[in-house]
This record gives structure tokens, sequence and C-alpha cells, in this order.
């Protein structure tokens, strides 16, 4: 887009020294030059720091394949990029759909609600989530508009609807940095616990994953933990205790 721009301005340099008069036949293309300078300049910083970025997933990524279990390496790698590295939330909200639906879940649109992004069933049970799907530069915070949509659902749901927000924390560093930081403030915890609401990150997410297609857990039972919990953070060491699952998923 930026090299069209460019273009155009270099056609109307050409175009205004042909046909404009006196001080406009100087001024107008000089003004064009100087517009192209700085737009190749914005170009080359955006293109740095494309480059950068995809040096990091390739490193990171990298590491993953090397405990990658064989079955989620033929994965698609962008749909773990928008996992754990979104660039935006339309792209997380499509990476977490496309992870529950591989799992086995029954996964729809909010269509009886609006305050939620995805209404997530535990098969052949009556347990139902409604997800709220947020990304976050650090840690999660009570002032994320994604939590006034949870508040809302609450009042909305049934009695079998349990608030379940999936959130990417800290979307710029490593995975072997994220267990050194916190992914929730001290507020949003006790605003979780009071409204009887769970919290997973996209990272641990992600882990459930690889473990679940690895049949190292079964991810229904883990869920139907989720379910059970009292409201917070969801400890993953819970689930991870799991017995394994034996049906292909």
């Amino acid at each position: 887009m930026l090299s069209l721009f460019q273009l155009f301005l270099a056609v109307f340099a050409i175009y205004s020294a042909l046909h404009y008069e006196d001080e406009a036949r100087l001024f107008v293309p000089l003004g064009c030059l100087i517009l192209m300078l700085v737009v190749s300049r914005i170009d080359r910083r955006l293109s740095e720091k494309e480059s950068a970025r995809k040096s990091f997933l390739k490193t990171e990524i990298a590491k993953v394949r090397k405990k990658e279990s064989p079955t989620v390496i033929g994965q698609d790698f962008s749909t773990i990029e928008s996992l754990v590295w979104p660039k935006s939330e339309l792209l997380l909200i499509d990476a977490v759909h496309h992870i529950l639906k591989d799992l086995g879940f029954k996964v729809s649109g909010g269509i009886n609600y609006h305050s939620v992004d995805r209404i997530v069933r535990i098969p052949d049970t009556e347990k139902v989530f409604g997800v709220e799907i947020m990304m976050s530069a650090g840690e999660a915070e009570q002032n994320h508009p994604k939590l006034s949509r949870a508040l809302q659902f609450e009042k909305e749901k049934k009695e079998n609807e349990k608030t379940l927000i999936i959130a990417s924390t800290h979307i710029h560093l490593p995975l072997s940095e994220r267990d050194k930081v916190n992914d929730v403030s001290k507020e949003l915890v006790d605003f979780l616990l009071r409204h009887n609401m769970s919290f997973i990150t996209t990272h641990r997410l992600y882990e459930l994953w690889q473990k679940a297609k690895a049949a190292e857990i079964d991810i229904f039972e883990v869920f139907e933990q989720i379910y059970s919990h009292r409201g917070g953070v969801f400890p993953l060491e819970d689930a991870t205790n799991s017995h394994p699952f034996s049906p292909n998923l």
C-alpha cells in the first residue's frame, strides 16, 4: 500500500513539473519528493519491525517444535501464532475457536447472547461455557472491556452455563518468560472469585491442546474441572493430573 502511494507521488511530481507554472512547478514536485522520503522511511521501519517479529516467531516455534508431540507438529502454526502472539483480537478469537473445535468441543457464536465471544459445550453433557476471549500486552486488568461483557453474560446466562475467560497475556514475551510474570492483577483475581468466573491463559490452553492431542490427558475431564472450579485462575497443575484419554480426538 505504501509502495503504491510512493508511485502516486512520483507520477504526480512528474505531472506537476511538466504542467504547472511558476513557483508551483518547483514546490509541488519538491513536496512530493519529501513525502516520498518520509513514506520510504516509514515503510522501512515497518519492514524491519515485521522482520523482527518473524525472526522472533521462528525462534519460538523452533523451540516449540522440539517439544511438540508428532500429532501437533502437523498443525497450522499460524494458529499457534495467533493464539500466543496475536496481532489482533479477531485473530485470537478465531484461533481459540479452531483449537476448541479441534479438541472436540461443540463451539458456536453467542447466538442467544451478544455479550460473549463463543458458547462452548462439553459433548454429551449439559455443561456449557460462555467464553470471553481477550488479549493484553501485560497482565490482565479488571478494567478490560471484556470483563463488562462477562458481567452482562452473568446476568443473562442459564443455570447450566459458566463464564470462562480465555486471555492472551504478555503477548510480546517469549513463552519461556511467561511463567515468571503474573497473568492477572490482584483486583481481577478478586473480581473473578466474587463472580465465580474462571480464567485460563491461551498459553495454558495451548499446553492443554498439546497434552490432549498426545493422549496424555482427558480434555473433557479437564473442562469439567474448570466448570466446577469456584472461580479465579484455574490451576493447570490439577488439570494435568487427569487420567490419559485413549480415544482419538
